[in-house]
């Protein structure tokens, strides 16, 4: 059964949250890479295009992972470990995990908003960047998530790291208005951090939340 509290995470690095709080929405990558990039790109630029053009979400036909906002079921993820080891040959971001933040909203709140205004929405049974992973759109198959591996700080279990890589997916555009939380790893972080969320119509806490990075 899935534990109660949920909470989803979307990660960004903080040079992005002046252009979020411009927009008062975080936009799929397929917005993000029609308006020419991120100001910060921490992700592998050949999987964010294949999600873009390649990967169908099923359970709603005709859209690409891509056109979706994702977000995480946890903090510490396995991407945030790749950023941190910094030595994927795919990632060419090489500034570590300091200057990312993690976006924190409450599930159950970010679905039944997303439904009041017939916004799509899903999520993934692991990697949604792999092409054998499964979709699943209702509340009801939540179960279906592997909520230990969600929690497991030890991923180095091939099926740990793929249960715990499980995304949740907003269609379009997801509005800062849901998100709850702003969770930094410093006191620097978090000074830049509130700074440049200061002009938004609504600002989140930010917090210092050392235990949600390596």
């Amino acid at each position: 059964m899935p534990p109660t509290g949920l909470k989803i995470y979307h990660i960004t690095h903080m040079d992005n949250l002046r252009g979020i709080v411009a927009d008062d929405v975080v936009c799929s990558d397929r917005e993000i890479l029609e308006r020419g990039g991120p100001t910060q790109s921490i992700g592998m630029s050949n999987i964010k295009q294949r999600r873009v053009e390649l990967l169908e979400v099923d359970c709603h036909p005709g859209t690409k992972v891509g056109d979706y906002v994702p977000f995480y079921f946890c903090p510490r993820s396995v991407m945030l470990y790749v950023i941190y080891r910094g030595n994927h040959p795919q990632l060419t971001y090489r500034d570590g995990q300091e200057p990312i933040v993690h976006m924190e909203a409450d599930l159950h709140t970010v679905i039944q908003w997303a439904e009041d205004n017939h916004i799509r929405w899903a999520f993934s049974l692991s990697n949604a960047g792999a092409y054998y992973t499964e979709f699943r759109s209702t509340v009801e198959e939540l179960d279906q998530l592997n909520w230990r591996a969600i929690a497991a700080l030890d991923f180095r279990n091939p099926e740990i790291k793929e249960g715990k890589q499980a995304e949740f997916l907003m269609h379009g555009r997801f509005p800062l208005h849901l998100i709850e939380r702003i969770g930094v790893i410093s006191n620097r972080v978090e000074a830049r951090v509130s700074e440049a969320i200061r002009s938004a119509c609504h600002r989140p806490m930010v917090e210092i939340r050392r235990e949600w990075y390596y």
